[in-house]
Formats: structure tokens, C-alpha cells, sequence
């Protein structure tokens, strides 16, 4: 165990210096120059040389590239003299736009997108789960065939089509719910559950009938399995069979797809959060392409990729509790 944990981590830690290898070549290397986004449209040239050399973007990539990841342990500093800005570890630089800190950003607004993904995460495991274990003890009767339609229509709506018609019919002619923001939970959990529920609903949708249709198809082909017969055989209660049987194999590949899933949206949900407003991680990152603020841009797609590759860390050890046949030695 603690070698095969030894060998994830390596391979973590190799895949995660790959992403920022090849992510800071492409916004500092073959993206506009920093600099000149910075100076803006006046700018002189020794202004532009002057922010060139601030920034460390003379000097040779390999050096601008081992300062941005030893800062991102050790910090790092802009600059010299009286000119000198200390970036504390982590340090991934500042705004292009506000001068603010890129981690000081992420952290003001981690905590929004984490609401999000979890809240809609419950929604779609139990909406999605359920109905696939419901469509598939009742195979080929009408409850089948209606819950398998409504998946197939659900998967097939954009979540900003579902969104503003939800806003339309809840908000602005039902008036059952406020319009959704950022409310913290010590402002009042029924308001903060009112203001998150449209964008769970929304980001769970689509999730949800996907889940639900890999779950049929693989409690159906579970329940053909032999030892499945043999445990009707013995006489077992069909619930005891599906519970103790059927459900731990048949669920092992939801929780790959659950872990990529979850791991992704903790990056951000971009479209919802912009839709609804929501000051998460989605929108800011949003907000950095549409303005082109390179740092803010690179910090987003590093974040989303360690919680991708820590998601299939988590995934593989889950694994070994839902499957006996993958236990780690």
C-alpha cells in the first residue's frame, strides 16, 4: 500500500509540473506580451521595458519558469529596490487587471464554487443513483421507459436554456425565489439554501441523467451476473441481494466518472456561475478570458488540474473498498 501510494504520488507530482510546464508556455510564450497589456494602449517603450523587467519576462524562459514554480513554494519577488513586491508562497502573481493577489482572488471566491459543486453534487448522486436503480429492477415497464425518457431529455438541455427558464418561471412570475448570490450560511440557511438551489438544480440536471442512464446499464448487466443468480438461489431477500451484491459492483464505474466530475467543478462551473451571477471561480475565470488577464486565466486551469489529478488519487483508493478484486497489497 504505502509503495503503491509512494508511486501515485510521483506521478501526481510529475503530471502536475507537466501541466504547469506546458500551460506557462502558453500564456507566456506564445500569448500577447505581458507587458504590453499591462502598459496598455499609450504606453512608451521604456515603460513597456521597465514592466518587462519587473517582472522577471527578460530573462530566459527556463528562469522565468523555475521562478513561478519555486514561487509557488517559496514565494517569490518582483522587482528590486525600492521597486521590490514580496509575493508570499503560493504565489501566482497579480491581476493584470486589479494589481490584486491570484491566490488571495481564488481563496475569496473558492468557497462559492465549493457550495456549488457540493450542493449539486448531493442532487445529481441521489436524483441520478435512484433513478437508475429504479429503471433498472422495473426494466422494459413504463416506469423504465418514462425515467429513461426523462434523461434523455434532461442531457439534452443546456444548462443556460435550463437556467434562465428557471429564473424566468421561479423568480420572475412565481416569485418563490430569490434571485441566487453569494450567500454565506451564517447570513441564514434558509436563505442560502433559497439562493443556491436554482444553480444545484441547474449544474445537477445534466449529471443527473447521465448517472442515471450508466447506472441502468450497469445494474442490468450486474443482475445477469452468475453469482447474482446464485444469490437468488439461496433464497436471499431480493433487497438484501441488490444492497449487499449488486449495488458495489455495479457502482464502481459511477465513482471514476463521479470523481472526474466533482474534481472538474470544484475548478469552477463557468457557465452557471455566470448565468446566476456567482462570484465563483467559474465566473472569474470567465470574466480573466474576456479581459485577457493571463495570470488570473493560468491560476484558474492549474487549480482545475490538481483537483482532477487529486480526484483520480481519491478514485483509485476508493476503489479498494467498493471492489474487493482491485484491493491494494
Amino acid at each position: 500500500m504505502a509503495r503503491y501510494l509512494a508511486g501515485r504520488i510521483a506521478g501526481l507530482a510529475l503530471i502536475l509540473f507537466m501541466v504547469c510546464l506546458f500551460t506557462y508556455l502558453i500564456f507566456f510564450k506564445l500569448s500577447p506580451d505581458p507587458a504590453v497589456m499591462i502598459c496598455g494602449k499609450t504606453c512608451t517603450p521604456e515603460r513597456i521595458l521597465q514592466i518587462r523587467t519587473l517582472l522577471g519576462l527578460d530573462q530566459p524562459f527556463f528562469t522565468q519558469f523555475w521562478d513561478f514554480l519555486s514561487g509557488l513554494f517559496a514565494g517569490r519577488d518582483y522587482g528590486s529596490g525600492v521597486n521590490l513586491i514580496h509575493c508570499p508562497a503560493p504565489c501566482l502573481g497579480y491581476s493584470f487587471q486589479t494589481s490584486q493577489s491570484v491566490w488571495e482572488m481564488i481563496l475569496d471566491r473558492l468557497p462559492v464554487s465549493a457550495t456549488v459543486a457540493v450542493g449539486a453534487a448531493v442532487l445529481w448522486l441521489l436524483a441520478g443513483i435512484g433513478a437508475g436503480l429504479l429503471s433498472a429492477v422495473k426494466e422494459g415497464t413504463w416506469w423504465d421507459r418514462t425515467l429513461m425518457g426523462l434523461a434523455l431529455g434532461g442531457a439534452s438541455i443546456p444548462n443556460y436554456v435550463l437556467a434562465l427558464s428557471l429564473q424566468f418561471v421561479l423568480v420572475v412570475k412565481l416569485q418563490i425565489l430569490p434571485f441566487p448570490t453569494a450567500v454565506a450560511f451564517s447570513d441564514g440557511p434558509v436563505l442560502w439554501f433559497q439562493s443556491y438551489l436554482m444553480p444545484w438544480i441547474v449544474l445537477a440536471t445534466g449529471y443527473a441523467c447521465l448517472y442515471a442512464r450508466l447506472t441502468r446499464a450497469n445494474v442490468i448487466d450486474t443482475l445477469a451476473e452468475n453469482f447474482m443468480r446464485t444469490a437468488r438461489s439461496k433464497g436471499l431477500h431480493p433487497a438484501l441481494t441488490m444492497r449487499r451484491h449488486a449495488l458495489r459492483p455495479a457502482l464502481t464505474p459511477i465513482t471514476t466518472i463521479f470523481g472526474m466530475d466533482f474534481a472538474a467543478l470544484l475548478g469552477g462551473a463557468l457557465i452557471t456561475e455566470t448565468v446566476f451571477g456567482l462570484n465563483g471561480v467559474g465566473k472569474m475565470a470567465a470574466d480573466s478570458i474576456a479581459k485577457n488577464d493571463q495570470p488570473v486565466i493560468m491560476a484558474v486551469t492549474l487549480l482545475a488540474a490538481f483537483f482532477v489529478v487529486v480526484g483520480n488519487v481519491v478514485v483509485d483508493l476508493v476503489y479498494t473498498g467498493l471492489d474487493p478484486r482491485v484491493r491494494i497489497r
